[in-house]
């Protein structure tokens, strides 16, 4: 099977499954966001062996941001994060390797902060009032629906390169339909629902079409940065667990912050 029907095989089984549970909610979700969150730590902590990050108290300080932004919120959830920089002390502390402490603590925080804490922002967003299992559908939606775009916009269509050091095969082209789309699904998904604004709704698709490719580009370049090409193979033409959700860990945030900043 090639690259391009496995993707497109994988998207239409894991794409269902993940609604349903973004659906259901509550611990669900939470189990969907832990292992999701674990598999693509590891697979960044596995390219960045290197650096020597102390895995463990990165799955612990993962752990416990995902629980607090399930029982108490973003307090609870960035108590969960400083407690990965005192359990990587101490690790390094017992550890026998002579990796700078700086490095491998940073490699360590940097894992939780970029995913444990990206995806807790799902937790966070499907806990709005009313509406966050809108919320968080439209912006699943948007983004893995810009995603497809992107590709087969620039695939088709894609001449000039959007960023050709750090990632040679996204376009200008590509980044144009993937921002029409993310703002339509944004603005489709949202219309006449009782929630945002027409304004509000292209508001947060125009964020997320900003925000996602950046997503993107921020791991091509850390993939970059260690020589590796994709960070697994667990779903087959999507790559690893991270390549998949790259994007998701900005835009969670963002849309997060802004419907936030929107008053709900």
């Amino acid at each position: 099977m090639t690259a391009f029907w496995s993707r497109i095989l994988v998207g239409a089984v894991l794409l269902p499954a993940v609604l349903g549970l973004v659906y259901l909610g509550g611990w669900w979700l939470w189990v969907l966001v832990l292992v999701a969150a674990l598999i693509a730590l590891h697979e960044l902590y596995r390219m960045a062996r290197p650096l020597r990050p102390l895995v463990l108290a990165g799955y612990a300080g993962t752990l416990l941001a995902l629980l607090g932004a399930q029982l108490g919120g973003i307090p609870w959830m960035t108590a969960g994060l400083f407690a990965t920089i005192a359990l990587a002390f101490v690790l390094k502390g017992v550890s026998d390797t002579r990796q700078s402490l700086t490095v491998a603590i940073a490699m360590t925080v940097l894992g939780v902060a970029w995913i444990g804490l990206g995806l807790a922002h799902a937790v966070l967003l499907r806990a709005i009032p009313d509406h966050g299992r809108l919320a968080l559908f439209t912006v699943l939606l948007a983004v893995f629906a810009a995603d497809a775009a992107a590709y087969f916009t620039g695939l088709v269509l894609g001449r000039h390169k959007l960023a050709p050091v750090i990632s040679p095969g996204k376009t200008w082209e590509g980044l144009a339909g993937g921002t029409v789309v993310a703002i339509l699904v944004a603005f489709f998904a949202l219309y006449h629902q009782d929630f945002l604004t027409v304004g509000e709704a292209l508001a947060l698709g125009l964020v997320i079409a900003v925000v996602a490719p950046l997503g993107d580009l921020f791991e091509s370049a850390l993939k970059r940065d260690m020589n590796v090409k994709d960070t697994g193979r667990l779903l087959a033409g999507h790559g690893g667990m991270l390549d998949r959700i790259d994007a998701l860990l900005f835009a969670l945030v963002a849309s997060y912050y802004l419907v936030r900043a929107f008053g709900w």
